[in-house]
């Protein structure tokens, strides 16, 4: 827990209180929103254990591959979806071959 937590505050007397006796929500109105506090202020350990959760991506180690629409022949699509996952890769690294290949020419 927070050592330097803000106390929070309850709905002025004149407002209702939120739930009845059931426990059912009332419809919520301005002047209640008016009395809220931001989630920072009521849960900031909440909210810290959330963003961690949440994770970051790191940077990437290769260059990032570029999107791009390619036409191939039917016969060419098929061979390598037949080889299973990653046959997009595999396409590439075929792809790279042969720039590298070309290069040296």
């Amino acid at each position: 827990m927070s050592v330097n937590r803000k106390p929070i505050s309850t709905l002025p007397d004149h407002l209702p209180p939120l739930t009845d006796e059931d426990g059912e929500v009332r419809e919520i109105t301005a002047e209640d929103l008016k009395h809220f506090h931001p989630v920072t202020d009521a849960l900031p350990d909440i909210l810290e254990a959330l963003e961690r959760s949440r994770g970051q991506r790191g940077p990437q180690k290769e260059p990032v591959k570029e999107r791009v629409g390619l036409r191939l022949d039917h016969a060419v699509v098929e061979h390598f979806r037949r080889t299973g996952p990653g046959w997009q890769s595999r396409i590439n690294a075929v792809l790279a071959a042969h720039v590298k290949a070309t290069k040296n020419s």
